[in-house]
């Protein structure tokens, strides 16, 4: 162990070093000189938004090993500029939560128990249960034979964390399809 001379007293080395106040290098401690940023270690940084309301925040996430590290605001987003809410800094939690849901969940009509699905066999039976009620609600003409063609057994209610371009999808989507309950969480 190497001897402590008076030359390293924190006060000494603000004088020497010029650092009036003793708010830089001057009162520094070895150990803290050698401490580095957990995001330093990162493989990768991916850009994001925010997931959780309508003013899409960007975010930075911080990946190693394939693993979610950290996530920070990411200071090129004119929306945030770097900056994020409480819910926001927390979004890390939605990933690495050991409660997050990573399967398909199926719970039948009336019964107590849920179910693992394949997402395959998940996506086909809501194609199938949305074609079925477009079909059994499927209106060509009112009581006086006006022209309506659409249907009252679908709705579309829209998430406020999709972007501009997905909700515009998801609107031509279902008005292609006929429905006129078309909605969006923003708007709510």
């Amino acid at each position: 162990m190497a001897r402590f001379s008076p030359l390293e007293w924190p006060v000494i080395r603000q004088l020497r070093s010029g650092d009036k106040l003793g708010r830089g290098p001057a009162v520094e401690s070895p150990r803290t000189k050698a401490l580095e940023s957990r995001l330093v270690s990162a493989d990768r940084v991916a850009q994001s938004v925010c997931p959780f309301c309508a003013v899409g925040c960007g975010q930075k996430v911080y990946v190693k090993d394939e693993r979610v590290i950290a996530i920070e605001g990411d200071e090129d987003s004119p929306i945030s500029r770097g900056r994020l809410c409480p819910k926001g800094s927390s979004s890390e939690q939605l990933v690495n939560s050991p409660l997050r849901q990573t399967k398909v969940r199926y719970r039948a009509p009336y019964a107590t128990d849920w179910q693992d699905l394949d997402r395959d066999r998940a996506i086909d039976m809501i194609a199938d249960r949305f074609i079925q009620a477009r079909r059994e609600h499927w209106r060509d003409t009112d009581e006086h034979g006006r022209p309506l063609r659409h249907t009252l057994g679908i709705a579309s209610l829209g998430g406020a964390t999709l972007d501009n371009e997905e909700n515009y999808l998801i609107k031509k989507l279902f008005t292609a399809a006929g429905a006129i309950q078309i909605e969006n969480q923003a708007r709510i």
